[in-house]
């Protein structure tokens, strides 16, 4: 076995971890970093790193730390400690084990601590950690996309989770995979006119990031961007992860179904400043994060922080995280949550032509991707005709709520049902211009389609929540107590 000794200088790209013909080469952005040290671990349970490398200023390009380490093959455990070299831009994080921003894996979470990760002390100890995996490429030619025209594509919105978990138990639900069970159910979603699957959050996230008692169900608060949800795929490994999800892809694609991932760009699970330094925030949380000059969180998603998108760094990370899942794993489209966020700027000021979603519609490896977001966030922003991307379909929310109200015959409804059935003209004028229309009924914010014909009035005791009324409120949908 290669002794893991040498560091080389390596190079700024690709982002993360790539597997070289030496070991492998290690890149991460941190534009205020005064050392970096990347961490060597035997296991996923390891309280001490078996290697620490620090990086010097001849492993520096710019805002890149980047070192090729000798002997470092696919599987192998590692992390990050940041140095700032001032504390004015970024808060003193060194204690802190960071993941990799462009993990293809993650490990650690048998001993990993939430707690642990949002005080001030050594997290060693319960940490999370990154795992090197490969990087190969969709088989294209053997599964074809299915390239579904827009005015064809029936869009099938499911919990893997949760679509999964009938009739098993807790405990095997536990150590199940959840796309295994998901790949028996194609060929029923292909006979009730499912053009497309679209999946809520798979990206990875922390089960423990909800009010006490509870879990977190829906994942709308991811941890990495990369990485698939551990707890979907049982007791795989990263390599086997991946492995899975692509062999989920293929399935789709042979049945001529297409992938979309409901993905959650616009704020992490680091929270604001009282939460856990996972990875951005420890690394470089003023390039990734909106805070302004009395060191606040700025948030418009309702989750204690706003990603950066318009900064070339932050934008380069999320690109990258697109030709992951768009090349790698096949999928087809992406579905932004909260996307108008994406669109914002310094201060949070909306753009008319914002940088990210040119830098998208630009990059040819997402040519052929569709693309569709919500066009509002939680500070007040709500663009549907006039969302700021060429390519981008948005949720017809109006479409919703009068087919709702005109489903259990509200007073005066049929002239607004007109209006969506010949194409929400009120909304895009010319009958001409196809609108870049999602139309829906039901989604993951509110009732099912069942409880929408099932139920008069909300409520989720389970969860917590209570209305105005004393009642339970069903807004929520980040927490549950039940699911993986």
């Amino acid at each position: 076995m290669t002794k893991v000794n040498e560091i080389n200088k390596g190079t700024p790209h690709p982002l993360g971890s790539v597997i070289t013909n030496k070991g492998v080469n290690f890149s991460i952005v941190a534009s205020n970093a005064d050392l970096v040290e990347i961490l060597i671990f035997e296991h996923s349970d390891s309280n001490t790193p078996k290697s620490i490398y620090k990086l010097s200023e001849r492993n520096k390009t710019g805002a890149y730390w980047h070192a090729e380490i000798e002997g470092c093959k696919e599987g192998t455990i590692y992390a990050f400690r940041i140095y700032q070299k001032d504390n004015s831009i970024n808060p003193d994080y060194s204690p802190k084990v960071l993941i990799d921003p462009c993990s293809r894996g993650i490990t650690g979470w048998e001993i990993y601590s939430r707690h642990d990760a949002i005080n001030k002390r050594d997290n060693m100890k319960s940490c999370l950690k990154s795992v090197v995996c490969e990087r190969n490429k969709f088989d294209f030619e053997k599964y074809p996309r299915p390239k579904h025209s827009w005015k064809d594509t029936i869009i099938y919105e499911l919990h893997v989770g949760a679509f999964t978990q009938n009739n098993l138990s807790k405990k095997n639900l536990e150590h199940k995979c959840c796309f295994t069970e998901l790949s028996q159910q194609i060929s029923y979603l292909k006979e009730i006119g499912v053009t497309s699957i679209e999946l809520l959050p798979i990206f990875s996230f922390d089960a423990s990031d909800a009010p006490e008692g509870l879990r977190n169900f829906w994942g709308y608060s991811p941890i990495n961007w990369f990485t698939p949800h551990h707890q979907y795929f049982g007791s795989a490994s990263s390599k086997e992860t991946r492995e899975i999800f692509r062999q989920f892809v293929e399935e789709c694609h042979s049945a001529d179904i297409e992938v979309i991932l409901d993905v959650v760009y616009n704020h992490t699970s680091e929270g604001d400043s009282r939460g856990p330094a996972l990875s951005w925030k420890g690394i470089d949380e003023n390039l990734y994060y909106f805070i302004d000059e009395n060191k606040h969180f700025q948030d418009v998603t309702g989750c204690g922080n706003s990603i950066a998108a318009n900064r070339g760094h932050v934008r380069q990370l999320i690109l990258e995280s697109l030709k992951c899942w768009a090349n790698e794993f096949g999928v087809d489209g992406f579905r932004f949550d909260l996307g108008v966020a994406l669109t914002r700027g310094e201060n949070l000021e909306p753009l008319d032509n914002p940088p990210l979603f040119e830098d998208i519609e630009c990059d040819p490896d997402l040519s052929e991707i569709k693309l569709i977001s919500e066009p509002w966030d939680c500070g007040g922003l709500y663009k549907i005709k006039d969302f700021p991307s060429e390519k981008t379909h948005t949720w017809n929310g109006h479409f919703r709520d009068d087919v709702r109200k005109f489903w259990k015959a509200d007073k005066n409804t049929a002239w607004n049902i007109r209006d969506k059935i010949m194409g929400s003209l009120s909304i895009y004028g010319d009958i001409q211009t196809y609108p870049k229309s999602i139309n829906f009924i039901t989604s993951h914010d509110g009732f099912t389609l069942k409880d929408l014909v099932t139920f008069n009035s909300k409520y989720n005791f389970s969860n917590k929540e209570q209305n105005r009324d004393g009642e339970n409120d069903n807004n929520s949908y980040n927490y549950g107590v039940e699911g993986p």
